[in-house]
């Protein structure tokens, strides 16, 4: 029998918030959007980087063709390469059964143990034939083999979804109705074979999500199916609503729900097949990760390495990243306070005094000095 996978990428809300998993995608949707020459070595390092954070869980990259994501056609040896940390789940996207085995291949260090047996539907039919070279037809009609598979393999358990849910760059915005209806087909199919839902994903790679539109979508499965226990939202940042978004699901989910949400470092990420770029960005990881430290989480993520990643990850790909913590720091408390003589700080490169110290800000040191003498 397969049984429902108890995550060990779990992170405890503390009363009245939902639980949550991050799951870190700076690898695989940062990486997919940047040069396609990034050397394997460097891949690594940031990989280790990340794996030294004290990340639970972490998306390594995707078994995908390189015909169509060249920026992956080295993954094999990436996985082959890294030091993998106990405690640390690593997994991988995979989009047809060759992508699956070849995955598979790596499992250790890879992990299978979080993934459920799922049906998906894109709400944007050309969305879809961009992304992967089928259509939305094509994947409803491959629900039932999926199910048949499941039921041969004795699961207990499934998970349903719905992807480019709230809008599309080229057919408009999808209602609650739509992605309601799209749900329920998907749970009969599953409840006919005896085989409960526990988790839904919903998904938005071009960013049309509204914080109040996904609160009422959360609530409305939690009425309709409560048996399912597990939210997986994968919102891209690409209009600066996902870190509202996130923490207002966290907030209205009922306590003893989990939330699982996709970011990344920096908010590295992109979809060239969406119309946007780079600027279909996640929430920054770090910038997550500061605001459930401060909202009584227990996250185990040190934010000080996660920033030295953000930094690592910039001189890899050679330009600036999104967030905020990792320019600013966090607050800065105890003997983390700005020293009284401080000089004025200008730039991004000053306001790196945080993590460098004064060598961050030379200029802004003379400056400072020349005024006092004057």
């Amino acid at each position: 029998m397969t049984a429902r996978p108890v995550r060990s990428d779990l992170i405890t809300g503390p009363v009245g918030f939902a639980d949550l998993v991050i799951v870190e995608e700076g690898m695989r949707e940062g990486l997919q959007i940047e040069d396609a020459d990034i050397p394997v070595d460097s891949r690594v390092e940031l990989l280790d980087k990340l794996s030294e954070t004290g990340l639970k869980h972490i998306v390594v990259g995707s078994f995908v063709s390189p015909k169509w994501v060249p920026q992956m056609a080295r993954i094999d040896e990436v996985v082959s390469s890294f030091s993998p940390r106990p405690g640390v789940t690593y997994s991988a996207l995979a989009l047809n059964q060759r992508g699956i085995e070849r995955r598979e291949s790596f499992s250790p260090p890879l992990s299978n143990d979080h993934y459920l047996p799922s049906t998906l539907v894109h709400a944007c039919d050309v969305f879809v034939r961009r992304n992967t070279n089928r259509s939305q037809l094509d994947e409803i009609l491959s629900w039932p083999a999926a199910v048949a598979r499941a039921v041969d393999a004795g699961a207990t358990a499934a998970q349903i979804g719905v992807n480019a849910a709230w809008g599309s760059n080229w057919l408009g915005e999808f209602s609650p109705e739509t992605r309601m209806d799209f749900l329920a087909l998907q749970v009969e199919l599953w409840t006919t074979a005896g085989i409960p839902v526990t988790r839904v994903f919903l998904g938005d790679p071009m960013g049309w999500h509204i914080p109040l539109q996904v609160e009422q979508d959360l609530r409305a499965i939690t009425e309709r199916w409560p048996g399912i226990t597990e939210f997986h939202l994968h919102l891209h940042n690409t209009r600066g609503s996902a870190p509202i978004t996130i923490y207002n699901a966290l907030r209205h989910l009922p306590q003893g729900k989990t939330l699982i949400v996709d970011t990344s470092i920096g908010g590295m990420a992109g979809c060239p097949y969406c119309g946007n770029g780079r600027a279909a960005s996640l929430m920054p990881t770090e910038d997550l990760v500061y605001l459930l430290d401060e909202s009584g989480y227990e996250t185990g993520v040190d934010l000080d390495r996660l920033i030295e990643a953000v930094a690592l990850a910039e001189r890899i790909v050679g330009h600036s990243l999104y967030g905020h913590v990792s320019k600013a720091g966090g607050r800065p408390r105890g003997h983390r306070a700005y020293p009284l003589d401080l000089p004025f700080i200008e730039t991004l490169d000053e306001a790196q005094h945080f993590r460098l110290g004064p060598s961050a800000y030379p200029h802004a040191y003379q400056r400072s000095n020349s005024e006092d003498k004057r």
